[in-house]
């Protein structure tokens, strides 16, 4: 009985010392891990991705990656002027941000931990204008904002059992090497960051601020949302972007739940 209590507390000083807040949200998440663990994973899987497809990265430019990385820098700034003014700004101190567009036909887009992101062409005809393309970013560079890589990773070590202490490389250890893999489908065709559905919602929540913060108008959302709903019906399977996601009807319920507060930051 004794050495159950003394698991228990802990397990529960653990929980307690391992938990951070969202920014904008206030929800409490689970980190075992921290940026200077993470990042450095995420910076060089990028890195490696970039390597591997430098065939198809297109050139700064191409029309289309300019138009990306215009709107990709504006949310970049919103963010980084949110999260300074509001005392968040140790989050992202440390943050390398880039932005690349991909040829491939998948319909995808994502946001590594440290602001590494792509978009892939496959999903522009969807995206269709300025406001559809800011959608998809704002969404994905919330994932990272809101540390879900970190919290995710957390989840599936306390679930396979595996520790981490504070300043060790976590790239050093082949079982967090592996889930860091897993995660982010590093080694496969194409790269894709699985997060839960709950916290796919509240990328959505956190997406629809900061575009409207960037210039875009949040409204633009439900059109967007509406054709990748389209996108998956025509096809057999869904696309990779929406594979881990929120049925349609719900994602698009709770973004017109969420478009009142997203529309208080909007300035045309």
């Amino acid at each position: 009985m004794k050495k159950l209590f003394l698991a228990a507390s802990v397990a529960g000083i653990l929980l307690f010392n391992s938990c951070s807040t969202v920014p904008l949200t206030g929800r409490s998440r689970f980190d075992l891990v921290s940026n200077d663990q993470v990042l450095p994973m995420a910076f060089q899987a990028y890195s490696t991705f970039l390597t591997e497809n430098k065939a198809t990265v297109l050139p700064a430019s191409n029309a289309e990656a300019l138009r990306v990385k215009t709107i990709g820098n504006k949310l970049i700034t919103a963010v980084k002027s949110y999260m300074n003014s509001n005392n968040y700004g140790n989050l992202i101190a440390d943050y390398q941000w880039e932005v690349n567009v991909v040829q491939n036909n998948e319909k995808n887009a994502w946001c590594m931990p440290g602001g590494k992101i792509v978009v892939y062409t496959g999903i522009l005809p969807v995206t269709q204008d300025d406001a559809g393309l800011a959608t998809v970013m704002g969404h994905e560079i919330a994932h990272a904002i809101a540390g879900h890589s970190a919290e995710r990773m957390s989840q599936e070590m306390v679930a396979q059992g595996v520790g981490a202490a504070a300043g060790v490389a976590l790239s050093k250890n082949p079982k967090t090497q592996s889930i860091f893999n897993t995660l982010y489908g590093v080694g496969t065709p194409v790269a894709m960051l699985k997060f839960s559905r709950n916290q796919e919602l509240e990328a959505d929540r956190l997406g629809l601020i900061f575009m409207a913060m960037a210039g875009y108008n949040p409204q633009s959302a439900t059109s967007f949302w509406n054709r990748m709903a389209s996108a998956s019906q025509s096809n057999q399977k869904p696309p990779e972007f929406l594979s881990t996601h929120p049925s349609d009807a719900t994602r698009i319920a709770q973004i017109q739940k969420y478009l009142p507060e997203a529309q208080q930051y909007y300035k045309k």
